[in-house]
């Protein structure tokens, strides 16, 4: 029966993260905001509920840190393999070549971040007494400056962008029989049915590593980053058919944002304790891997090919997947823990 559940749960963050994506999408059209904004930032916190609502829930009524961070670093890789997985789709030429360079910025600042909270991981595991009040760890209001910062940096320059969007958003208006105010409506009901089901799919995650034996570390980074990531799958594919390429791998370093930046510290404000320092420390691989990806993307959005080389696929496609492959082989053949 766990498993029934887990596949309802998975439909249900499917459906829901599809008409999220699709009410945001009119609500960046209708407010002017752009696309490719809206992609790192409301499309990513949108398709950053199930994280942020399913950490919440773990670390507060299952007592799991485990499971939460599991849970966030595994959706990092999955995000940026989904980027791999758009390559495979996207059939003219190299996905990345198409993406303007300027999203070199935002993967940069992901990259900054997911680095910081990984080796946030092994100060807090290493060293014991730096946090505040025995309760909020020193890294928590870090992460958040550095999200916050990065989402100025980057406004600052969309901002210097404008025009270019604003010609973009002109040519692609396909909203006009829809209001503002049912696009509001319906985004925020599609929200509340990502958060109840995240909430759910917590409780799940405890199943599913009691009656697999697999640990809360592996359940955590496979089973459900894999789920909370689904909304981000519906997202860029769609975006992907409308021809919005930069707000399809937007939405990717957005949500990696989201998850290190705030995430993080959404949930070490409600564990009873500085959360990072009773987490296994293999979530620093982790860290490394989606360290390692996210190079590999700015090396292929910096240098583009104009052909793929390998059975339609381009070559920053198969590193992210190898990368991706590996870090799961290596996880399932080692030791278990949580």
């Amino acid at each position: 029966m766990v498993w029934v559940k887990f596949l309802v749960c998975v439909v249900i963050v499917v459906i829901a993260g599809t008409r999220l994506s699709t009410y945001g999408d009119v609500i960046a059209e209708k407010s002017g905001l752009g696309r490719a904004w809206v992609g790192l930032v409301l499309l990513a916190v949108a398709t950053s509920l199930p994280e942020l609502v399913t950490g919440v829930s773990a670390v507060t009524l299952l007592e799991a840190p485990d499971l939460t961070m599991g849970t966030l670093f595994g959706s990092n890789i999955f995000n940026l393999a989904i980027i791999a997985v758009m390559d495979i789709l996207y059939r003219e030429r190299p996905l990345l070549s198409v993406a303007s360079r300027h999203l070199v910025l935002a993967a940069s600042l992901s990259m900054l971040t997911i680095a910081f909270a990984g080796a946030a991981i092994y100060t807090a595991t290493s060293v014991s007494g730096l946090s505040f009040f025995n309760w909020i760890g020193f890294y928590s209001p870090v992460l958040v400056g550095l999200y916050l910062f990065s989402q100025r940096v980057i406004f600052r320059f969309e901002r210097s962008q404008q025009a270019e969007l604003a010609a973009t958003i002109e040519e692609t208006r396909q909203y006009d029989h829809l209001s503002s105010t049912k696009a509001y409506i319906f985004y925020g009901i599609a929200a509340l049915f990502i958060i109840g089901s995240a909430i759910w799919l917590a409780y799940i995650g405890e199943e599913i590593a009691e009656v697999t034996g697999l640990g809360t570390t592996l359940v955590g980074s496979l089973f459900l980053a894999l789920t909370t990531s689904l909304p981000e799958v519906v997202v860029s594919v769609a975006a992907l058919r409308l021809g919005a390429v930069d707000m399809a791998v937007g939405n990717m370093f957005g949500s990696n944002l989201f998850n290190m930046g705030i995430i993080i510290a959404v949930d070490d404000l409600f564990y009873r304790g500085p959360i990072l320092s009773y987490v296994s420390e293999a979530h620093i691989f982790t860290a490394l891997i989606a360290v390692l990806m996210t190079c590999v993307v700015i090396i292929a959005l910096v240098y583009r090919t104009e052909r793929k080389t390998f059975i339609g696929t381009g070559w920053d496609a198969i590193a992210l997947i190898i990368l991706f492959l590996g870090f799961y082989t290596l996880f399932a053949i080692g030791p278990r823990s949580g």
